[in-house]
């Protein structure tokens, strides 16, 4: 039995595995960065070990440091959570190399598992289905045209060593393919340290569905149903849900089988999760699907299958890892309603789900257990007040609902989802909450395509209501908690405020009541953030001089202007490009002088390990570069200038 237990993580994976171990009696140890010294995840350990400054590469992927605390503190196990060591077979032979338990599979696994050519290789002679594609070692650009134009278009670009969505290109015509290859070597190199790719038959219509697998010491390997995660956007995961809409017991059973055949391979130990594309131009078939990968860790989405299964797969983990043999057979596990988890992200939907930063100033999750199984469940890493920094992954949290059916469920979910307030940096709630609402989800209609086909209507503002308005500027103000405040004995006040570039005015009737532009009614704070707003319950905070309003799954925040400063004109605002966000310069494609035409790419800039390409804000002659390929930048930072317009 496992007594102390370090995890090897940070934010919601840290804090869920040590909600588990707590709940088992094994005492924790947490290890943190410079930027992680006050985070939640620290606060909740027994004991914490400062392993570096904020840069991974200097703190959390310090396997040695890290294994170093774990001795330190007598910790006998290692969890790695899911991302940095947690599929690094080296780490894994360190820590077991220092007499500790690695929580996790074997090494040799774990290798057989991480590059996806050599894993396709493997599986196809365990039988399981594979993608049509060119999986070989010949990396030459030329070599990968000509495979690429062999497979038939479109094809898609993986780097081999990739995950995460890093390294992808969706490729539809030879003339694309070899500015896509560069880009997914030069995000393979960044992201894996290899910029080999493998070339693979894009199928149409996909649908992403992957089987969660535990196996063993003693040889035992079972499957725990499937989950649907084909709600994505540029490849990484938005909504999940279990089991998956459509799914037969003959297809279910097939691709449970397979994904057992799959760990029985490698002789798996522990969680994993077998990825499978597969054909959604019509009812599923159990011909129909193909190996794509294996993830030799936890995901971030297994809670839904935990909610369906009523497991807790830390603990399944733990005691796995312990040396016991799993409690059940495959007989034993059933599916019980419906599960979805929805990801919220520190990040700018309208702006290319641009990472965004900033301090957390109000945190509120509808009410629900916390890294336990229920109606509606809330796993996060952080707490009203906490920082989203530039370093790290910008998840705030994973809203989890379970219901008796798939129609509950999502009803709950889009209940969840509104129920979800935070402020003081931009989310993508809104768009999870009309994504929660979209007509071809809710029918369980579910391909890799949706948000892609329909991105324009997800990432849209819709126009607020009078009643928000109305609201925002009575917090604003500073009113409403007084019956008679507005009174006077000439007649009611009226205030002037500036909102959102207009100058609303508002008129106190007394006892609540406010004409405020179209808007006449009453508007009374009822408890914390909760206000009465003629009729309806609205939600609305102010932190310093920004005011959010929460309304039917929509964040409205306005920044108030400060009395004391004037407002100045940005008359240069057409001939500047400015750094969205923090991030390296990977590359500059412009030189000073060069005429440049709207929309077109000046320079690439690497953020959360993803490339994104910053462009021309109109026609023009470029009149300065202000950084240099290499130079990190913070966001706002000035990169380019054009020469004023005559």
């Amino acid at each position: 039995m496992i007594t102390k237990l370090l995890i090897a993580n940070r934010g919601e994976i840290a804090c869920r595995v040590i909600a588990t171990a707590r709940r088992m009696g094994i005492a924790t140890v947490a290890v943190y960065s410079d930027a992680d010294a006050e985070a939640k995840h620290v606060a909740m350990a027994d004991e914490a070990v400062h392993i570096g400054p904020p840069a991974v590469a200097e703190s959390y992927l310090m396997g040695a440091r890290i294994i170093e605390a774990a001795k330190a503190t007598g910790a006998d196990a290692i969890h790695p959570g899911y991302g940095f060591l947690s599929e690094n077979p080296e780490f894994v032979e360190q820590v077991t190399a220092a007499g500790l338990i690695f929580v996790g599979p074997s090494a040799k696994a774990i290798r057989a598992m991480g590059l996806k050519d050599a894993a396709k290789a493997l599986m196809a002679e365990a039988g399981v289905p594979v993608v049509p594609g060119y999986h070989g070692a010949e990396q030459d650009a030329a070599k990968l045209a000509q495979e690429a134009a062999a497979i038939g278009y479109p094809v898609m670009i993986k780097a081999r060593a990739g995950g995460g969505g890093k390294g992808m290109r969706l490729v539809e015509r030879a003339e694309d393919f070899a500015a896509a290859l560069e880009g997914a070597q030069a995000e393979g190199l960044a992201s894996f340290g290899d910029a080999a790719c493998l070339i693979e038959k894009f199928i149409q219509n996909p649908r992403h569905i992957e089987v969660q697998v535990f196996g063993d010491a003693h040889g035992n390997v079972v499957h725990l149903f499937e989950r649907d995660c084909s709600l994505q956007r540029r490849h990484q995961k938005v909504i999940e849900e279990a089991p998956a809409p459509g799914m037969t017991e003959e297809v279910r059973t097939a691709m449970g089988h397979a994904a057992v055949e799959a760990a029985r391979a490698i002789g798996y130990q522990g969680a994993g999760t077998v990825e499978f594309i597969v054909d959604g131009s019509g009812p599923l078939r159990p011909d129909g699907f193909w190996f794509m990968e294996m993830n030799t860790r936890l995901q971030v989405e297994h809670p839904v299958s935990e909610a369906i299964t009523g497991l807790d797969f830390v603990e399944l983990q733990l005691r796995v890892a312990a040396g016991e043999p799993l409690p059940f057979v495959q007989e034993d596990v059933q599916i019980t309603g419906h599960a979805f988890e929805a990801r919220v992200y520190a990040e700018d939907a309208p702006k290319g789900f641009l990472p965004a930063i900033g301090t957390l100033d109000h945190l509120v999750f509808p009410k629900g257990a916390e890294f336990a199984t229920g109606a509606v469940r809330i796993d996060s890493g952080v707490r009203s007040g906490d920082t989203i920094s530039p370093w790290y992954d910008p998840m705030i949290a994973k809203v989890i609902v379970h219901g008796p059916t798939r129609e509950v469920a999502l009803a709950q979910l889009t209940q969840a989802l509104a129920g979800t307030q935070v402020s003081g940096l931009v989310t993508n709630l809104g768009f999870l909450h009309r994504l929660s609402s979209h007509a071809d989800f809710a029918s369980g209609n579910v391909e890799t395509g949706l948000i892609g086909r329909d991105l324009e209507a997800l990432i849209s503002t819709p126009d607020m209501t009078a009643e928000a308005r109305a609201l925002a500027a009575v917090v604003a103000l500073g009113l409403g908690s007084a019956p008679m405040q507005g009174w006077r004995h000439w007649g009611h006040a009226t205030y002037h405020l500036d909102l959102a570039e207009e100058t609303v005015a508002v008129t106190d009737l007394g006892d609540h009541r406010y004409q405020i532009g179209d808007f006449s009614g009453r508007i009374e704070l009822l408890e914390g953030s909760a206000w009465r707003v003629a009729g309806r319950v609205l939600h609305a905070v102010r932190a310093g001089s920004r005011v959010s309003v929460f309304d039917a799954g929509q964040t409205y925040t306005w920044d108030l202007p400060d009395p004391l400063v004037a407002a100045q004109d940005d008359a240069t605002g057409g001939d500047l490009v400015r750094a969205p966000m923090p991030g390296l310069v990977k590359r500059i494609t412009v030189q000073p002088g060069a005429n440049v035409s709207e929309g077109e790419a000046l320079l690439v800039l690497e953020a959360m390990k993803m490339e994104h390409t910053l462009r021309a804000p109109r026609d023009g002659t470029l009149a300065e570069v202000l950084v240099a390929e290499g130079a990190q930048v913070t966001d706002g930072t000035l990169l380019i200038t054009l020469e004023e317009e005559a």
